[in-house]
This record gives structure tokens, sequence and C-alpha cells, in this order.
């Protein structure tokens, strides 16, 4: 079975004075669904390389939570392990599938600016481009409207201009702005998406 290891928020615990990696389980749950062996990996950078040298997983995904420090967000060690996850993809060639959160990794990675958006934080709306047009969940406060890079491409937005999907024009990086894990039952699509991205299904 091919292994995907995937990112964890930070989480504060102020009475117990501890930081804590977390995730929504319905994420390792998607994971499972999709024919792969989630692995959860801790946001401790100088733990990366040694994580990656040992498991060689097949995928790595990015997860959603917390905002980027540099637009307010207070967890630091997740965005250095972000970013460390990323340079490993690109050197390995290892897939990697960011949503939310993660897709604003990758964009600002490659040198794309976010900004704060209204109106997309809990609610559903239609996205559209270069696939089929579909409905999707939101859960988040910034986001790219204009690609400052030219290895990214916009792959689908929002009636707003919001960048909605993202893939680099020569590697195995992907994003959506949409949680695939927050489905109830998970969508066929963003199934099929992964298998394909993963390269279990011929596109």
């Amino acid at each position: 079975m091919k292994t995907i290891i995937y990112t964890q928020r930070v989480e504060t615990i102020e009475s117990y004075g501890e930081r804590r990696d977390c995730a929504d389980q319905r994420i390792a749950e998607f994971i499972r669904i999709c024919g792969y062996l989630p692995i959860p990996i801790p946001n401790n950078p100088k733990l990366v390389k040694d994580i990656m040298d040992v498991l060689n997983p097949d995928g790595i995904i990015l997860v959603g939570g917390n905002s980027l420090v540099k637009y307010g967000g207070n967890a630091p060690e997740r965005d250095e392990t972000d970013k460390r996850l990323i340079e490993m993809s690109i050197d390995k060639r290892i897939p990697l599938y960011g949503f939310c959160r993660g897709m604003q990794s990758i964009l600002d990675y490659f040198g794309n600016d976010l900004i704060r958006v209204p109106n997309h934080v809990a609610v559903r709306h239609a996205v559209f481009g270069e696939e089929e047009t579909t409905l999707v969940n939101s859960y988040h406060n910034e986001a790219c409207v204009e690609l400052k890079s030219n290895e990214i491409k916009c792959v689908m937005r929002g009636e707003d201009g919001v960048i909605e999907k993202i893939k680099h024009k020569s590697l195995p990086v992907v994003g959506t702005m949409w949680h695939p894990e927050r489905e109830n039952p998970f969508r066929e699509g963003d199934i099929l998406f992964i298998k394909k991205f993963m390269g279990d299904i011929e596109e």
C-alpha cells in the first residue's frame, strides 16, 4: 500500500501550557478511502528530513488550519515544516497536494501574495475554469486573486476572482482551497482527483 504523510494544525492549550499537533480524524479517513496509508507528521522542522528519509512516502498532503505567520498566524513551526516538505517534494519529485492553508503555503513558497477575503468561511460556492463547474466548501480568511509566479497555473476560480485550484506547470504540486475531508460523504470527484494525482488512475 502506498503511504501519504499529512501535516497537522497547531493548537495552544493554555491550561496545560502545551502546543499540540492535531488533525481532524476525517483527514486520515479520507486518505484511507482513497486507498493509501495515512501517516501524520509532527510540526518539528528538524525532524522532517529524517522522517522523509525513513518513510520515503509516496505522497504528501499539507492540510488546513492556522494562518501563515505573515498573515497573522501564530505557528511558525508549522510554516517551517510546510516549507521543508515543499522543498523535499520538489527535490524528490514526490506528489504534493495542499488544501486550504496547505494551498496557501504552496502559493507563498512560490512567491505569491495572499489577501483578506470576505464571505469565504463556512459557505459553499461555485468554482469555474479548466474543469467542470462544481460547488465546493470554503473555510478560509486569506486567499490569492492574482498569481505573481509564472511557475504556478490557476485551474479554477470563484465568481469573486479568488483562485480556488492551482497546479505547478512542471512539478507534481497541486492545491485546492476547499477541504475534501469536510464533505459527508466524501465526494467521488475528490477521491478520483487524489488517485489520478498519485498516478493510480490515468487522466
